[in-house]
């Protein structure tokens, strides 16, 4: 039998006794280069910002191991357990918005029994909160992503026909049943109406999202344009409803989406487009802050009104939105389903078409029944509807988005 022969492997490196077999009983592995001579490998996970440290090792059988601090090391040092505990505490911090339903639940829980916990946040705040939700979708979104969503003007439609044609349906349906059949005052009807009025809600954007990243500035372009034209349909909408035509401020109603929407998604786009290591350093901390800024925008109204809301009247309001909620869901839902059942991504569409129709800006609703309307009771079904709304939506988020991880 011919001799084995053994051919030694060659290892390229600055340093000649790189791949020199230790002596004296030495453990069976040689590291390719000296720890000061070559610098580790960094490997970045996404938006953590979190250098995870490597070193290959060749053994003697020809193979080569990836040895990863924090992962695999054989003698794991202190500054590993430090790294190790940043990847677990931003891991933890990236993973807030798993808990927004919960959340939502708890500051409802909260604002009913200790309203002046939430109290101290007035309308005023409203805006700039959902500008900094808008803010964290754009830092999460791209320029293609927005050029994209306009390429689809059937989603656009579907989202029209779903904010504008059935859910007013539905709103003119429960509100006539709240005075013909609940006896409700007529107001409470009127408020009802109205809610069934304006145009998609901001938190549909970020519920949108969280469940389906890619859809987010469909979504976005689908309530800013309706958002937009709401200047025409609210008062027609709540003319032929209402049997009320309602002054709505054309110049403030843009302002105001400029403001919420075009500037703080553009300010994220910006930083994502041109700072990106400032963006991944932040994205960890956005999710805990909209989690709490969402909790305030839910909390808030219900507290306000939260006489209104106890009222003789308040258990019927709150079950006639229920279901006025709840037929809008589905509605937006199922339109789209038979929309677009040939196309690759309807199930992404239903849920967003769902959510574009299911919610809408109740603070508006509040808003104007606050300022046109001389009953108070006319602005009991908006406050309500913001709690309904948020708990509903963002519990389809928790249904939802776990389906979409399967």
């Amino acid at each position: 039998m011919a001799p084995a022969v053994v051919r030694r492997a060659h290892f390229s490196s600055s340093c000649p006794s790189a791949g020199r077999r230790q002596l004296g009983g030495m453990a069976d592995r040689v590291s390719l280069a000296p720890r000061e001579a070559s610098p580790p490998r960094v490997s970045w996970e996404q938006g953590s910002g979190v250098p995870i440290r490597g070193r290959v090792w060749a053994k003697a059988g020809g193979s080569f191991q990836q040895d990863r601090s924090g992962v695999g090391a054989a003698s794991p040092s202190p500054l590993q357990g430090v790294e190790e505990g940043r990847v677990d505490f931003l891991k933890i911090l990236k993973s807030a918005n798993s808990i927004i339903p919960h959340v939502v639940l708890g500051s409802t829980i909260l604002a009913l029994l200790y309203p002046p916990s939430f109290t101290w946040f007035t309308t005023r705040y409203y805006a700039p909160a959902l500008g900094f939700l808008m803010f964290a979708v754009g830092v999460n979104s791209s320029v293609k992503d927005f050029i994209e969503a306009i390429k689809r003007p059937g989603a656009i439609a579907a989202g029209y026909i779903g904010q504008f044609i059935a859910k007013p349906f539905f709103g003119f349906l429960f509100g006539t049943l709240a005075v013909t059949t609940f006896n409700l005052p007529t107001a409470v009807g009127a408020g009802i109406m109205l809610v069934s009025c304006v145009s998609g809600a901001q938190l549909s954007n970020y519920a949108t999202f969280l469940t389906d990243p890619h859809m987010a500035p469909l979504s976005i372009v689908m309530t800013s344009l309706s958002t937009a034209s709401a200047v025409f349909f609210t008062p027609t909408l709540s003319y032929l409803l209402i049997g009320k035509k309602l002054p709505v401020d054309v110049v403030g109603m843009m302002s105001s989406i400029v403001q919420i929407v075009v500037a703080p998604i553009a300010a994220g786009l910006l930083l994502n487009r041109f700072l990106p290591r400032l963006c991944s350093a932040i994205q960890p901390f956005l999710p805990p802050l909209s989690v709490f800024v969402t909790a305030l925008c839910v909390g808030s109204p219900l507290a306000i009104n939260i006489k209104a809301v106890l009222s003789p009247y308040g258990l019927s309001i709150v079950f006639l939105l229920f279901a006025f909620h709840t037929t809008s869901f589905v509605a937006g839902y199922h339109l789209a389903g038979t929309w677009f059942r040939k196309s690759a991504d309807v199930k992404a569409l239903q849920r967003t078409i769902s959510f574009e129709t299911g919610m809408q800006s109740s603070l508006l609703a509040l808003a104007l029944a606050n300022r046109f309307f001389p009953d108070p009771l006319v602005g009991v079904p908006p406050a309500v509807s913001v709690v309904l709304m948020s708990l509903m939506g963002f519990g389809l988020v928790m249904l939802w988005s776990k389906k979409t991880q399967v």
